[in-house]
Order: C-alpha cells, then structure tokens, then sequence
C-alpha cells in the first residue's frame, strides 16, 4: 500500500498573503520605524498603532455622520444642526469631550462672523454713520 500524505495546511499550498510578523510593526513613524512585534497580523501592526489606526477609522465614520448633508456653514442654520449633531454624539460618549470643545468653539467663530458676512453682500442695507459733536449736556435740575 502506497501512502501518500497530502498537506492540507493552506499555508503551505498558498504563496502568504498576510504581511510578514517577522519584521516588526509597519508603522513609519518621522524618527523610523517602530520595532514594536506585531499584534494584528491583519495591519501588520503593533497593538498600540492598531488601535490608533482603530481609533482613526471610528472617527472617520463619526465624521461622515457628524456632517451628513451639511455642505456650507455660511448660516446659522447648518450651524445649529451641527452643533445639535455634536451634542448628541457628545451626550452618548462617541466624541471625546476636547474635541467636541474645540469643534464648538469653531462654530461658535462661525457664528460670530455672520453679521460681517451679511454686511458685505448688502452693503446697500447701511445707512451712514451719523456722528455728532456738539452733543447737547442733559438737562440736571
């Protein structure tokens, strides 16, 4: 009787197609490369930098939602629903509480800089600036 033993391991039939676990973290940090061993052989990533990865990913689907059918902040109204939006994702703990600050504090610009706005599209709406000298004194008896 002739045997003849087939390798079912896929590995061994398939050129790899996962990155190498060898070399370290794939990650490029500006001083090299981090020599962390990988974690997630998926990203070929230390487990620190896949969860920054992770991290960067959930807030690029927080973002899509954040700003869903807003196009221009150029009234208060895109405005208000943003800042609505913040607050609820604020409220269930899905946007850290510094960056929902600072995101506010940019409306908050926005919003101080629409009077200016609306004064250079109509300019015609102003009437000039009257400024009197001789003020008359009130009256103290």
């Amino acid at each position: 009787m002739n045997a003849t033993t087939i390798n079912s391991s896929p590995l061994n039939d398939s050129p790899v197609l996962t990155p190498s676990l060898e070399g370290g973290c794939k990650h490029h940090p500006r001083k090299g490369r981090c020599r962390l061993p990988v974690a997630d052989p998926l990203t070929a990533l230390c487990a620190e930098h896949a969860l920054c990865q992770q991290k960067r990913d959930k807030a690029t689907g927080l973002t899509a939602e954040l700003i869903a059918g807003l196009t221009e902040f150029k009234s208060a109204v895109p405005i208000n629903d943003f800042l609505s939006r913040l607050l609820l994702f604020q409220a269930q703990d899905r946007i850290p509480p510094r960056r929902a600050a600072v995101m506010a504090y940019t409306c908050n610009l926005l919003l101080r800089t629409l009077p200016a706005i609306q004064h250079e599209r109509n300019p015609q709406d102003d009437e000039p600036q009257r400024i009197i000298i001789d003020m008359p004194r009130p009256d103290r008896d």
